[in-house]
């Protein structure tokens, strides 16, 4: 479902999927072949969340903001049910299944990898190309070439899949 809200109303890419049971409102960009899988809510009603290109929020997952606004790059994975606060993911970022990013000014490195039941506190930050892991998250090392190779597989694989769920008629037209 897509809304507007306080005479703001979503900019979604033409190439972008958001599914028909996701939750889109207010002062919110997506870009080209991004996709916003089922149960996702993303909710620009406190400030402006913009999502890049190629970047894929998976099942059940939270992107809301407050303050400054929230910017997710581009080819980021956001894994299923993800609670997203972040100031910025940077471009190629993963957030692994069920991870916490908490709010105020915390940001995400580029190529880096939030593990799967992490959960980055308020105001944290992870360095580019990081690999942080428990609660709280710590870092346990530096992301591989070939952990990022693999991480853009799966952004294109969601873009593949994007569009045919879209020639399948499975999106919200709003």
């Amino acid at each position: 479902m897509i809304r507007s809200w306080m005479g703001k109303t979503p900019k979604i890419h033409p190439d972008a999927f958001v599914s028909e049971f996701a939750y889109v409102v207010g002062d919110v960009e997506i870009g080209a072949n991004s996709s916003i899988w089922p149960g996702t809510v993303v909710r620009g009603d406190s400030a402006k969340i913009t999502i890049g290109r190629n970047t894929c929020i998976q099942d059940g997952s939270v992107v809301h903001c407050d303050g400054g606004g929230a910017t997710i790059g581009d080819n980021v994975v956001i894994g299923h049910k993800v609670m997203c606060h972040a100031e910025r993911v940077g471009d190629g970022a993963v957030l692994g299944n069920g991870c916490t990013v908490n709010g105020g000014e915390s940001w995400i490195g580029a190529h880096s990898i939030v593990a799967s039941g992490a959960v980055v506190l308020d105001n944290g930050k992870v360095p580019d190309r990081t690999f942080v892991v428990g609660v709280p998250a710590v870092a346990k090392g530096a992301v591989s070439d070939a952990q990022i190779e693999r991480f853009q597989r799966t952004a294109d694989h969601y873009s593949e899949l994007a569009a045919k769920y879209k020639a399948e008629g499975l999106e919200d037209k709003a």
